[in-house]
């Protein structure tokens, strides 16, 4: 295991680093202490060649200037809260309502937890390196309750697992969802669209939205929609079955457990390189955007590769949408006596190409 900083620049004079994780497979992760940021992944395909298989940019400045959470930390809550409101005994609380589209809270605000650089050390022994990212959210930043102290901790190991793991204490009753938001391309970031990746989610229902993308509360089968992956399938053949080919959807997991505390989430499969992506998780649902919006903006990535509708996948494992308000979904509350604690590991490996 190797690793490797370097400076990748300022922001208000303060240094900003930009870290190289690699194994001795010759996989490589490079990440920024700027929103605990993951700006490339490289992975081999089945012929032994290497790519960066993640959007983003090649400069800090880019990412400085405002992008889709390409591969950030999202937070404090992940996803979104229904008019940005939501209430906690008897305080109600009103947060932005950044996303302009819906009129809702997304992702944590403008200046969520992907906006600020992060302290960091590092943890390394023959077989893993694990960057420690931590900062202390203070009472009321971005409209949230309580003194947060989050270690956002992100690894790569010998078996070529990145690991994305978040522990977080409160002193105040709070709210929280956190995730990583990297957006997949298994032939390559600049390799065109998705479409022909195979996909399989590990998941029987999902929690349909109204058309302001908030839950409506249901929780409702898979079968016989586009958001039917129970079985590995062509990402292109569900889209056709989609609104607008828009995959944005909240994926109940069914929990089979995979080893230890995780269970399998998400398998994505590129053909063409041979890359396949298994996604192991604590979580108990998984966010699956296909980056249909992209288009809606000029985004020119790494290398000036301009980056459109269906470039990517996201699989943004998390709690899900809208908790704070319907009592049935899994609990988002975070209490001063308790640790939040969340795990998820993507598998990167190769296979013989397939139809």
């Amino acid at each position: 295991m190797n690793i490797k900083i370097e400076t990748f620049g300022q922001v208000n004079g303060e240094r900003v680093d930009l870290i190289h994780l690699s194994n001795q497979n010759g996989m490589l992760v490079k990440i920024t202490n700027y929103g605990c940021i993951v700006t490339s992944i490289e992975t081999q395909d089945c012929q032994g060649h290497f790519k960066d298989i993640v959007l983003g940019f090649d400069t800090l400045n880019e990412y400085l200037q405002g992008h889709p959470f390409f591969g950030a930390v999202v937070g404090r809550y992940a996803n979104r809260i229904n008019h940005g409101l939501f209430k906690i005994k008897d305080q109600i609380y009103q947060l932005e309502k950044n996303e302009l589209s819906t009129s809702q809270h997304i992702h944590g605000g403008s200046v969520g937890f992907d906006k600020y650089i992060w302290n960091y050390s590092i943890e390394k022994n023959e077989t893993l390196i694990m960057i420690h990212f931590y900062r202390l959210s203070p009472n009321g930043e971005s409209g949230y309750p309580g003194n947060l102290n989050i270690t956002h901790s992100i690894g790569l190991d010998e078996q070529n697992q990145l690991h994305f793991y978040f522990t977080a204490t409160t002193d105040q009753t709070t709210i929280i969802n956190l995730t990583n938001h990297s957006y997949y391309n298994l032939s390559g970031h600049d390799q065109g669209y998705i479409c022909h990746h195979y996909l399989k989610i590990f998941s029987d229902y999902y929690t349909p939205v109204a058309q302001n993308m908030i839950p409506t509360g249901e929780i409702l089968s898979v079968k016989h929609t586009g958001l039917d992956f129970r079985k590995a399938i062509k990402i292109g053949d569900n889209m056709d079955k989609l609104k607008d080919k828009t995959l944005d959807h909240n994926f109940i997991l069914n929990g089979e457990v995979a080893y230890d505390e995780y269970h399998k989430a998400a398998e994505l499969y590129d053909p063409e390189s041979g890359r396949f992506l298994t996604v192991i998780t604590t979580q108990p649902a998984i966010q699956v955007y296909n980056a249909a919006k992209l288009s809606n903006k000029c985004w020119m990535g790494k290398n000036q590769y301009k980056y459109e509708s269906f470039a990517a996948i996201c699989l943004e494992t998390q709690h899900f949408p809208d908790s704070p308000n319907h009592r049935h979904f899994p609990n988002t509350l975070l209490e001063p006596d308790q640790i939040y604690k969340q795990k998820t590991i993507y598998q990167f490996s190769v296979k013989d190409n397939q139809g």
